[in-house]
Parts: C-alpha cells; structure tokens; sequence
C-alpha cells in the first residue's frame, strides 16, 4: 500500500506513529471495505482500543499488552469503511496540548519540523498534514481536534455533545466533556465523515447533520479576538480572526464585533475540573485506566495537575456547579449570532519543549492557559467549533480560525466552511 511507504518514509522525522499494524492493513485491504472512505488509509488515535493492538494513552504507566476488544467509538470510525494504519502519538492521558509524551518522544509539526504538532491528537494531525492519510481518528477534551488542527494546518469538527458514540466510561464524568470526531485536510472529507458516521449511529435528539455540499444562508457572525480581562491573543491571530471576518462581510455575512462569551472565572473552573481527571487517574488508574497501570511512571505534568486538585478540592463544588451553568450561558450567545468566530489558538504554534515534559510544571500550566484559553468554551457547553486553517504566521506555519455555533448547528458551521474554503482555499503539503 502507497500509504503504508509514505507512513514509512514520514514517520522517522515526524514521530506520530505509537503502533503500527501494517500487516493487519495489507489484510483487511485484501478483503475490502464497504462505505463512504471504503478503503481509505487511515490512524486511530491511542486513547482508543483496537482488538489486537497495545493502548497506552502515550503514558509509560501502561503496559504495551494488545487490547481483546475494539470500542464503540472506534469501531463508528471504522464503519465508514477506512482502513486503519496504526495508532497515533498522544501526551499522556491527553492531557495537554502538545504531544510530547514521554513514552514516545515528540511528535514534529510537518510544516516546520522542532514545533509543536499540538494536541493531544497531535499524532493524527501530523500524518494528515504531511500527506501520509487523507483522514485519522481525533477525540477532543479541552480542544484536541481543534488545537492540532490549528497547528498542522488542518479542518477539525469538534461536534456536539452526543453527536457521536460517547468514549468508554463517559458517565463517570460529572460534566461529559470528551467528544469523538477526525482530522482531514478538506472540509468536503469532514462533512462526508459525519454525514457516513450518521449511517451507524445517530443521535435522535440532534438535528441531522446530512450531506453538506453548498453554501447555505447569511449569517449572524459575531468575531472577538481577547479572553479573560481583556487580555488580547498574539497580533498574528488578532489580524488573522479580523481578516476572516472581512472575507465573511464580503460574502454577504453580517459580521460584528461581539464581546468575549467567558471570563477569567471560566478558565479557573476549567483548569481546575481538568486537574480532577489527571488526579481521578493517578489514584483510581487500576480501576478506570487499566488493572496494570503504573502511577509511578506518570509524567511531571500529570502528578502536578493531582497535586493542583488536592490543594483546590474544596473549590470543587462550585466550579462543577459554574460549568455546568455556563452551557446555559453560552446558549443565550446564539440568540443573538449564528456563529461566533475567534482565534483557534492565543498564539501561533509554538516550539517543542515549550510546553514540553522538562518544563516544570507551574510554567507549564501558564503557557498552557496563555496557548488554549479559546477552545475548552464547546468541551463544556458542549456547542460544536470548527478550526479551519484560513492563514500562515509570518514564520509560515498555520493559523486557525475558530468557528462556534449553537448545539446542534454543525450542519451551519460546514456549510459557512465549504463558503470560507472556495473563497480562499488554503494550502496543504500534500498538494
């Protein structure tokens, strides 16, 4: 398989593949596949099981012992008849945003090898980008399709909360914040891979994403570049969100200015409900991660991130209570706008070690809010947001432009996608 050389070729200057199963490739090529990507190369990002292949949520805590089963949310990924390649590169449990486990190493950004590839589907995004598969497998906690999509100059669909199969043990958290979805470097694979992840399963209770081919009606957009008290993102995206907004006016778009939807308040909750999972997984990992994990071999950032929970516990509570109003919060935005537009990322893509495992890890946990502070709004509120990679920095590697809308608006956001992307298509390495 062509795909299977490329991967080969690649993968030793990008460091994205965690495990690859090419011979189980070459077979299932020879039996064939039904759907809409029937036989399309692809990856699984390993936070995933695959019956047959190691999962180790890029943590040295995991054994490399082959999983017995295939989940729910990958065998959706599966069902649209793509071919997996491999699992992909993650930080550990992803709970970064970058991908330079400790495990692997760092995963490179094809655009501009020693940067950041992003996270944590950094693995994923990185094979896309350098053209070795057309599509891989991305979930998304605090902007993981988003945030590497940014990075590698990519689309990437956060959905609505439900939209696809929940990731294993998703009720055990008290605010659902994981959704499943890809990477692709068209729009047009985007909305084909929802519309054919529909065909498996669809959730009653959403509208109907369907087939997305055509522009669709004007919209309310409302744009904003700063977060928390006024703080502004890094000039290169402020200029690059108010480029957008001018194109989206020359295509007969209502576009505003519109006030920033969170405050600082949000990202303490956040961070802080982020901490309680890195700490759910160092103290009850046998039981919840697997019966063999390892808490001594977790990561610098992972144990901080526990130990920055038990010191805040008592603050807990009314975190939980404040994210769990916001989604009402956040709806009442769509009253006035059809789609909010923002900078991805507060910065362009930054260089490995960074953010990387070395720096210690109150540094880190700064660089980290100071990198991110847009994306975690939809994990919470559960809203969809699309990245689309309207411009380059002035070092030449990619800036994305965030795109939000109500819940259940996907259909809205790809068809305002596939507008953007014919008015100004952006350039792959692919070709």
């Amino acid at each position: 398989m062509a795909a299977i050389a490329r991967a080969e070729r690649a993968d030793p200057l990008l460091n994205a593949i965690a495990a690859p199963t090419f011979e189980s490739a070459r077979a299932d090529a020879a039996r064939g596949r039904s759907g809409a990507f029937a036989g399309v190369p692809t990856f699984i990002k390993d936070t995933d099981t695959v019956a047959g292949v190691p999962m180790r949520y890029g943590s040295r805590g995991l054994p490399s012992t082959p999983a017995d089963k295939t989940s729910p949310c990958a065998k959706q990924f599966l069902s649209t008849g793509v071919i997996s390649l491999g699992k992909t590169t993650t930080p550990e449990f992803g709970l970064t945003g970058t991908t330079e486990p400790l495990l692997h190493g760092p995963t490179h950004n094809p655009w501009k090898l020693g940067f950041s590839s992003g996270g944590s589907s950094g693995g994923s995004a990185a094979l896309v980008a350098a053209g070795v598969v057309p599509i891989a497998h991305a979930n998304d906690g605090g902007g993981s399709i988003r945030i590497p999509a940014a990075c590698c100059g990519l689309v990437g669909l956060k959905p609505s909360r439900g939209r696809l199969i929940d990731m294993e043990r998703s009720e055990l958290f008290p605010v659902k914040i994981v959704h499943q979805g890809m990477l692709s470097r068209t729009v047009r694979d985007t909305a084909t891979y929802f519309h054919a992840a529909e065909g498996y399963y669809r959730n009653p209770k959403l509208p109907e994403i369907g087939l997305v081919a055509h522009p669709g009606r004007r919209l309310r957009i409302g744009f904003f570049s700063d977060f928390g008290e006024g703080t502004l993102a890094h000039p290169e995206c402020v200029e690059a969100v108010a480029a957008a907004a001018k194109l989206c006016e020359e295509l007969g778009h209502r576009v505003e200015c519109a006030p920033c939807p969170f405050d600082e308040g949000f990202h303490e909750d956040f961070f802080l409900y982020w901490a309680a999972l890195a700490f759910s997984i160092t103290r009850f990992g046998t039981q919840i991660v697997h019966p063999e994990f390892d808490r001594t071999q977790v990561e610098e950032f992972t144990e901080g991130l526990a130990s920055y929970f038990r010191e805040n516990a008592s603050k807990g509570p009314g975190a939980l209570v404040r994210l769990r109003r916001f989604a009402h919060r956040h709806a009442r935005v769509f009253e006035q706008y059809d789609v909010l537009m923002n900078p991805t990322l507060a910065t362009p893509p930054p260089e490995l070690g960074f953010i990387g495992p070395e720096v210690p890890f109150e540094t880190a946990l700064e660089r980290l809010k100071w990198f991110i502070p847009f994306t975690p709004v939809q994990n919470v509120s559960g809203t969809p947001a699309i990245s689309l990679p309207l411009t380059r920095s002035q070092g030449g590697l990619p800036i994305g432009i965030q795109l939000g809308s109500a819940m259940g608006a996907e259909r809205t956001l790809l068809e305002l996608a596939i507008e953007l992307e014919e008015a100004s298509p952006w350039p792959t390495l692919a070709g």
